[in-house]
C-alpha cells in the first residue's frame, strides 16, 4: 500500500495535515470522510517527501540544545492543558524555527497516526533526542504523567545547557589569546624576521643558534608554507578519525579528565551530569539497573561511562549501590556519605539530586576563577616568545652595534 499526505478540514474548520497508508487517493478520501474531515488536498507521500528533503541540505543548521528546551518546555505546557499529543506534536513542527525539528517532527506526528507510542515515535530520531530523553518519555507514557516527564526534561536540559554556556565563555578569553599568539607568530615569520635576516646577511657576521633557529623556521614558513598547510591538514583527518575509534574515544574521554587546571573541571561536570540524571531517572520509575545504562549514555564519556557500567555489573550481582559507588573510585566522601544515607532512608533519588547541586555549585566556583587560573600560563606563554625573539633578534643587533663602536 502506498503512503498518501493529505489536507482536510475538520467539522470545527480547523485545518489539519497527516498521512495514511491505502490503495489509492479515494480510499484516503474516503478514510477522512469517515472521520468527519473534508479533504482539500491528497498527494502521494514520496512527493511530499522530495519536497521537504529538498529544503534541508548540509547548510541547513543542526538541532541545538535550545530547540530541546523549548520543545520540552510546550510539550510540557500543551500535554498539562490536556491538548491531544498528536495536535500538539502537529502544531510544534508548523511553529519551530528550525527545519530540521520541523521535519523531524512530522515524521513523529505521521507515526502517532499509524498508532505508534510518542516515545517510539521518538525513539527513531534518537540522534536528536537521546535514549534518555526517550526513555523518560516512554515512563510518563506508562505511568499517565507525561506532562511531568517533559517538565523533568526541560528542567534538566536547561542545567545543562548552562553548564555549557559557562564553558564557553569560561575558555573565550583563552582561546582569544591563543589565536592571537598564533597569528603574531606567523606574521613575525613572515614578515619581520625576514626584514631582519637580510639585515644580518648585509653584515656577514657570525650569529648566535638562537638567531639561526629564528631564520630557519622563518625560511621554512615562507618557502615550505605549502606543506605545513598539507600537513595540518593530514593531522587534524588523522586525529578526527582516531577519535572515531572506540579506542581513540576512549583514551581521549580519559586524559581530558587528567588535563592540568580543566580537568578537574570536566570531571566535576560529568559526575553532576551523572548525578542530576541518575536521579531524574529514579524519580521517574526506572528501575535502577536500566537507569544506570542510560546514565552510561547521557554522560557522553565513554571513560566514565565504562565505570558506570561496571557500577550496574556489580549491583547485578547482589552488592548496595554505595558500595558500587565507593569500589568506583568517582566520587568524595562526602557524596559517598550522601549516597548510603540515601539507600538506607529510601530517598536515594532525593539525595542524588543534592549532590548533582553539589556538584554544579563547585563547577560554577571553578567556571568563575577559571580565567584567573590560565592567566598566569598564558602570560609565561608570551613572555617566552618576546624572550625567543629577544635572544634571537636583538642580541645579534646589540653584538653588531658593540663591534661598529669598537
Amino acid at each position: 500500500m502506498a503512503q498518501f499526505s493529505y489536507k482536510a478540514r475538520r467539522s470545527s474548520g480547523e485545518l489539519t495535515t497527516g498521512i495514511l497508508e491505502a490503495a489509492d487517493a479515494s480510499t484516503v478520501a474516503q478514510i477522512l470522510v469517515g472521520r468527519s474531515f473534508t479533504p482539500i488536498e491528497i498527494s502521494e507521500n514520496n512527493q511530499i517527501q522530495v519536497a521537504e528533503l529538498s529544503q534541508i541540505s548540509f547548510l541547513t543548521p543542526n538541532i541545538t540544545l535550545d530547540d530541546l528546551v523549548i520543545f520540552s518546555r510546550q510539550m510540557y505546557s500543551l500535554a498539562k492543558s490536556g491538548i491531544p499529543i498528536l495536535r500538539a506534536v502537529r502544531g510544534l513542527a508548523d511553529t519551530t524555527g528550525s527545519k530540521r525539528m520541523s521535519a523531524a517532527l512530522d515524521d513523529v506526528a505521521d507515526q502517532l497516526e499509524r498508532g505508534r507510542t510518542l516515545s517510539s515515535a521518538l525513539n527513531k530520531h534518537d540522534e536528536i533526542f537521546g535514549r534518555l530523553f526517550v526513555s523518560i518519555v516512554h515512563v510518563g507514557e506508562n505511568t499517565g504523567k507525561l506532562d511531568e516527564a517533559f517538565l523533568q526534561l526541560s528542567f534538566y536540559l536547561e542545567r545543562d545547557q548552562e553548564t555549557r554556556k559557562q564553558l564557553k565563555a569560561a575558555t573565550r578569553y583563552p582561546m582569544f589569546v591563543i589565536i592571537a599568539i598564533v597569528i603574531a607568530m606567523v606574521i613575525m615569520n613572515i614578515v619581520v624576521i625576514p626584514i631582519f635576516a637580510d639585515m644580518f646577511r648585509s653584515f656577514g657576521a657570525e650569529l648566535p643558534l638562537m638567531t639561526r633557529i629564528l631564520l630557519a623556521t622563518s625560511s621554512f614558513f615562507i618557502t615550505k608554507w605549502q606543506y605545513i598547510l598539507v600537513g595540518i591538514g593530514l593531522a587534524i583527518f588523522a586525529t578526527v578519525k582516531y577519535l572515531d575509534t572506540k579506542s581513540g574515544r576512549y583514551k581521549w574521554d580519559r586524559a581530558k579528565l587528567r588535563l592540568p587546571v580543566v580537568g578537574s573541571i570536566f570531571e566535576r561536570t560529568l559526575l553532576g551530569r551523572f548525578a542530576r540524571s541518575f536521579s531524574m531517572m529514579l524519580i521517574s520509575g526506572v528501575p535502577l539497573t536500566s537507569a544506570l545504562n542510560l546514565v552510561a549514555d547521557a554522560v557522553n564519556n565513554s571513560f566514565m561511562a565504562e565505570r558506570i557500567l561496571s557500577m550496574r555489573k556489580n549491583i547485578e550481582k547482589g552488592e548496595s549501590l554505595s558500595k558500587v559507588a565507593s569500589n568506583s573510585k568517582m566520587f568524595t566522601p562526602l557524596v559517598l556519605q550522601m549516597i548510603s544515607v540515601g539507600e538506607e532512608t529510601g530517598r536515594v533519588d532525593e539525595l542524588l539530586a543534592e549532590v548533582a547541586e553539589f556538584y554544579e555549585r563547585e563547577v560554577d566556583y571553578d567556571l568563575k576563577s577559571l580565567t584567573s587560573k590560565i592567566e598566569p600560563i598564558l602570560i609565561c606563554v608570551v613572555a617566552g616568545m618576546v624572550l625567543i625573539l629577544a635572544l634571537g633578534i636583538f642580541t645579534p643587533m646589540w653584538d653588531m652595534m658593540g663591534a661598529i663602536k669598537g
